[in-house]
């Protein structure tokens, strides 16, 4: 629905489209879905747990003293009971156990073999083998009425659904990271629609609304702060617990709360382009994907359900041909059970499991894993390359000296410098005009513009040439550069980036721009050193200004002078030395280093290229948030190992106890009703070691 039907005309220039983009791209929860399938799963385990209870007793009626005498042993009265037994344990396999044969059927279709194989085989040939022994006694050595097994068909098909709908609820909450970040969305927005506010529906807000935000509410889309001031909890969005001052210009994000002041801003964002729409899409995906190790562990069940089929039948074969009377009977046992002991379920959990819970873990701390591929190669990293501006500094450089050479003025210096510069977008060129307009200079408008990446700038201000950039820069154009080498070497052993000046062939003089280190930076470079890792910090700046800046943080290698284009080569070199290697930046520049390596890291205050070329993104802008993602990688796949050793260790055991291997030692057979809740059991261990991964403790990194 338009916002007319409630909110006026929409303003001129936009469409409804716009706003209906939102309704129409919203991202369902999963959660109403998962409820249906777990109630039907719970329906029918109840249904199969009624008829299971009195089958299982009437089943051995002679062991009841009050059914002893009623259903006496090869009675027509015991005959017509297990009849009606028969047609009950049916109704269970159609209903409850419906699901897999259908999946069987549909494997077979694809010349597959899976889980629901194994359990519609064994399900299936227990109860034929009982209506075959009922119906058609003679067919047996003794000729007389033996033993049934419907109790196996339907406590067996009872107790695995029981296990499918104890996953379906266990991946629930594996998974309500998702749904937490789903329900942080607000329901209403009050926008200004012809000079009046109104309130609407978020879906129909419109890129270039202006929104109003009171005091306590929630913030319905992204946009930019255009009027009044205020402090935004933003920590259901970054993980960061302190509120974040914002002023007009300012980006904010939707589903965050803003805490006392009251603003306007112009949405920018809005459906399924907002941040949070972006998060929920990206831990889905993640959570969807897999893991290197997961697509071995599949090629490996793909051979191991048509194993178990094998050595079910090899087990029948041996126990028909040399096991203890009734041999049928027992065959018919050990087949049923191999097959529904060895039931791949707890391996195919393993790794899903663990994978969702984790992705949704780092989800809740600011930390958003593009693919299950990033995790598993986050744990194996040993050296992490920081880009310094925006990285490790704020990225919000300022110019703090001025030097000029004999016959110039430091605000001539300045104002020229600026002119130069006022149409960059570089950090550095951007503190040059606004030192420029600090002091008030007015900026002339250049008549020629040439930009020479990674070096400076040579433009003509009225009638003067003017070259802005390196010292090399302005070596290579014949201009010396002796009288400004003392300045240059101190400011840039106080960790400040010295930008040369050239008026007309001549050094006219430098500024001097600094960027502050993060409060946080050294902190965290300091937690990944403890982890292990190798710290590189990669940079343009000059070697004297890296180094300083390096030593304010620990970073022992420093990679300087390094123009844009080669940053992807340089983490090359990095993985030609055989290391895994992870990039760390924000910037256009980075997204070929981040592309390159092992895996990159995206803070997410810098642009989109970065974050789009990035495995792994960092919504807070913080290195702390380097520190938790491999802390999580690694706590996640050390949760999938344990899980993977456990369900092998399972079924490396479990499946010679259901071949009868210790029935000559101890004269034991394992029941595949014992099957079944052994493979039940070994589904929830997957599962609860899986939630153990929610109580995950991050390292702290003070700031």
């Amino acid at each position: 629905m338009a916002a007319t039907d409630r909110a006026g005309a929409i303003p001129a220039g936009r469409t409804a489209d716009a706003g209906l983009s939102s309704a129409a791209t919203a991202i369902p929860s999963p959660a109403g879905d998962r409820q249906v399938e777990y109630r039907t799963l719970m329906r029918k385990w109840w249904f199969g747990a009624a008829v299971g209870v009195p089958t299982m007793i009437l089943s051995y009626p002679w062991l009841f003293p009050g059914l002893r005498d009623l259903f006496p042993r090869d009675s027509a009265a015991l005959w017509w009971l297990w009849v009606a037994m028969g047609i009950a344990s049916l109704s269970v396999l159609i209903y409850s156990g419906g699901q897999f044969f259908t999946g069987a059927w549909e494997a077979l279709k694809h010349r597959s073999a899976t889980m629901h194989t194994l359990i519609a085989i064994g399900t299936g040939t227990a109860w034929i083998y009982s209506s075959v022994a009922l119906l058609f006694p003679q067919l047996f050595p003794s000729g007389a009425m033996t033993d049934v097994y419907y109790d196996v068909t339907v406590v067996v098909t009872a107790l695995v659904v029981l296990g499918m709908a104890m996953e379906v609820k266990a991946r629930g909450r594996t998974s309500e990271a998702i749904e937490k970040l789903i329900g942080l969305a607000p329901k209403t927005a009050r926008v200004i629609r012809d000079g009046v506010e109104v309130e609407v529906a978020v879906d129909e807000v419109i890129v270039d609304d202006v929104v109003v935000v009171r005091p306590g509410a929630k913030i319905p889309v992204d946009g930019v702060i255009v009027e009044g001031a205020s402090a935004v909890d933003e920590s259901m969005i970054t993980g960061e617990s302190m509120p974040v001052d914002k002023r007009p210009g300012d980006e904010v994000i939707g589903a965050t709360i803003n805490t006392t002041g009251a603003f306007r801003f112009r949405a920018t964002k809005v459906g399924a382009d907002t941040a949070l729409a972006t998060i929920v899409r990206m831990v889905g995906d993640a959570q969807a994907s897999k893991v290197p190790i997961q697509r071995i562990v599949d090629v490996v069940s793909g051979y191991f359900t048509p194993a178990v089929l094998i050595a079910a039948v090899a087990g029948f074969v041996i126990w028909y041909n040399f096991g203890p009377a009734p041999a049928f009977a027992y065959a018919t046992i050990v087949a049923v059970t191999t097959l529904i002991i060895a039931c791949p379920c707890a391996l195919g959990m393993a790794t899903p499991m663990a994978l969702t819970t984790g992705v949704g873990l780092a989800a809740s701390h600011g930390i958003l894993i593009r693919s299950g591929d990033a995790l598993q190669a986050a744990k194996r990293l040993d050296t992490i390359v920081l880009d310094k501006t925006g990285t490790i500094t704020l990225g919000k450089p300022a110019v703090t000296d001025v030097v000029a050479t004999p016959g110039f003025e430091t605000d001539t210096i300045l104002a020229l410098a600026a002119a130069a510069e006022r149409d960059s977008e570089h950090p550095l060129a951007t503190a040059i005009v606004a030192g420029a307009a600090e002091r008030g200079l007015a900026l002339q408008q250049p008549a020629e513009f040439e930009a020479v990446p990674g070096h400076g700038i040579r433009t003509r201000i009225g009638d003067q040439l003017v070259l802005v950039g390196k010292r090399a820069f302005l070596e290579a154009a014949g201009i010396g550069t002796a009288g400004l080498e003392a300045d240059a070497t101190r400011l840039a052993d106080e960790g400040k980036t010295p930008v040369f000046v050239a008026v007309d062939d001549r050094a006219a003089g430098l500024i001097a721009i600094a960027d502050p280190v993060k409060p946080d930076s050294r902190a965290a470079i300091a937690a990944l050193r403890g982890l292990g890792l190798s710290v590189v910090m990669i940079t343009g700046d000059n070697r004297r200004t890296a180094e300083a800046i390096a030593a304010q943080v620990g970073v022992d290698r420093v990679l300087a002078e390094v123009l844009p284009g080669d940053k992807a080569l340089e983490v090359r070199k990095l993985q030609l030395e055989g290391r895994a290697v992870a990039m760390v930046g924000d910037g256009i520049n980075d997204a070929p280093a981040l592309a390159q390596a092992d895996v990159g890291f995206a803070i997410g205050t810098g642009t989109d290229v970065a974050i789009e070329a990035s495995d792994i993104t960092l919504i807070a802008g913080s290195l702390r948030g380097v520190v938790s993602a491999i802390g999580i990688s690694r706590a996640t796949m050390r949760n999938v190992y344990q899980n993977l050793f456990g369900a092998f260790a399972y079924n490396s055991l479990g499946l010679p106890v259901a071949l009868g291997v210790l029935y000559p030692v101890v004269g034991l057979l394992l029941s595949p009703i014992l099957a079944a809740l052994a493979m039940s059991f070994s589904s929830v261990t997957v599962i609860s070691n899986a939630n153990r991964l929610k109580h995950f403790k991050l390292q702290e990194v003070a700031a």
